[in-house]
């Protein structure tokens, strides 16, 4: 059994698809867009072939995520050692997203930081 996809609703679909380009390499399939219903998709493909669907609709609903919340709370994305993991931090950092952690080693051995991305989404990267 393999995980096919994960979606996540969004306000800014063109925003995060091109967060997703610029820093993960993510490729992007042609919009979808239902006019019946105002939904519009991306489904993205990592180097792996993992796939994340960007969605939107008029009915996404405000609201700012917790750090503590229940249900989905981050997506990790390995990125092949400690110096790239080093240096997309500073990236970010550069580019003005927030750094909630790292890198550092966590106490369950991974290499990591983690970041707020667009929307209040968290971002680790690891090693």
């Amino acid at each position: 059994m393999k995980l096919e996809h994960v979606a996540m609703y969004v306000h800014d679909l063109e925003g995060m698809r091109a967060f997703f380009e610029k820093y993960f390499a993510a490729k992007s399939n042609d919009m979808y867009h239902n006019t019946k219903t105002g939904l519009q998709t991306y489904f993205l493909t990592f180097d792996d072939g993992a796939r994340l669907e960007l969605m939107t609709r008029p009915e996404v609903e405000e609201g700012a995520p917790s750090l503590y919340q229940a249900g989905l709370i981050h997506l990790a994305f390995s990125v092949g050692s400690k110096e790239k993991v080093d240096a997309m931090t500073k990236q970010f950092l550069a580019d003005g997203y927030q750094v909630l952690s790292g890198p550092r080693t966590t106490g369950d051995g991974y290499y990591e930081s983690a970041i707020v991305a667009l929307e209040g989404n968290q971002i680790e990267i690891t090693e």
